[in-house]
């Protein structure tokens, strides 16, 4: 059905009868697009634009993706960190949604002489804390302020954060991180006036399938230089090279350390209840294997080699003389 049009379109139309330029837009919608106006409000500033916003937020997910391959090997766990949102506040209102006490680190910049917060909520600080010292980081804590002594504890990892932090910004500026003090008390830090408006960007960080936040503030006057060249057109392929880089080396260095079980198979039986009932030291359980076939070796559950049992530097050993076929795998 053709759209109907509405009386003040109709007026149009009829007061620009001739002008067929103009009846076209009309009846095309473009005059009442280029007519739409924008809001803007004076009190409340937006310092970057919807592409600058969207350019930080690539930046960031790199780092959120790097941070998480660094925290999966130190916490044992999986944990997945990625952005929920890049926003632009008043400082004032960023500080009255830290929670009290709350887990603060302010960090210089490099520039402008200016500083940032990196805040952890105080959940998701004791769980990394705990698990470190060896803990399965499923106990619940009362929020409280972290001691000295956890405060050390956490400094390790805030500081390799801030590292990968530093080369995910480096597709727009040398910017140089460098952690400068821990509070507690939201009110203590002022990097910016109240009014002025911060750049928050919030992470929720999944440590073994349990959701915890953790946030980003930086304030805008001390990014100026930077800000300038924030053009998501053009850093994007930069930032996906370099996070590509990025996981990559991760994966390596994660492959190369990782452990897998690996199990030599002597051979496998059965036995009646009544039969292991009755088991006593000295008797002999035979198995399926001779002496002079091939050991099945498996690894992580899968089985990949065949070997013969032996001796090595004074332990027991085995050496593998074939890869297992498809075949074998199927037996």
């Amino acid at each position: 059905m053709a759209e109907i049009l509405s009386q003040q379109e109709i007026d149009s139309l009829l007061s620009n009868i001739g002008n067929q330029e103009a009846v076209e837009e009309i009846l095309t919608g473009k005059r009442d697009a280029q007519k739409e106006i924008t809001g803007y409000d004076f009190r409340r500033p937006n310092r970057l634009s919807k592409n600058q916003l969207r350019t930080m937020q690539n930046i960031h997910e790199s780092f959120a993706e790097s941070l998480s391959y660094y925290l999966v090997s130190r916490l044992q766990t999986i944990v997945t960190v990625h952005v929920t949102s890049v926003d632009q506040l008043f400082y004032s209102e960023f500080i009255l949604s830290v929670s009290n006490p709350g887990c603060l680190y302010v960090f210089e910049l490099g520039i402008n002489d200016g500083s940032a917060i990196l805040e952890l909520s105080p959940q998701l600080a004791f769980v990394i804390m705990e698990r470190l010292l060896g803990g399965n980081g499923e106990s619940v804590k009362k929020v409280r302020a972290l001691t000295q002594i956890e405060q050390s504890v956490l400094k390790g990892i805030v500081e390799r954060a801030l590292t990968d932090l530093q080369g995910a910004w480096k597709s727009v500026g040398n910017l140089n991180f460098k952690l400068e003090r821990f509070e507690s008390e939201a009110d203590f830090v002022q990097i910016a006036p109240p009014s002025e408006i911060v750049l928050v960007v919030t992470f929720e960080v999944m440590v073994a399938n349990r959701p915890y936040l953790m946030n980003l503030c930086f304030p805008t006057f001390a990014l100026e230089e930077v800000i300038s060249k924030l053009n998501f057109q053009h850093l994007s392929p930069v930032g996906h090279s370099g996070k590509t880089g990025i996981r990559q080396e991760v994966l390596s260095k994660q492959i190369l350390n990782t452990r897998v079980p690996v199990v030599a198979m002597l051979g496998k039986t059965q036995i009646t209840i009544g039969e292991l009932l009755n088991l006593e030291v000295g008797d002999v359980l035979r198995l399926n294997k001779k002496v002079d076939q091939d050991l099945e070796i498996i690894v992580n559950n899968r089985k990949k080699f065949y070997g013969k049992p032996g001796k090595f530097d004074g332990h027991k050993a085995v050496i593998i003389n074939r890869f297992a076929t498809e075949d074998d795998i199927g037996d």
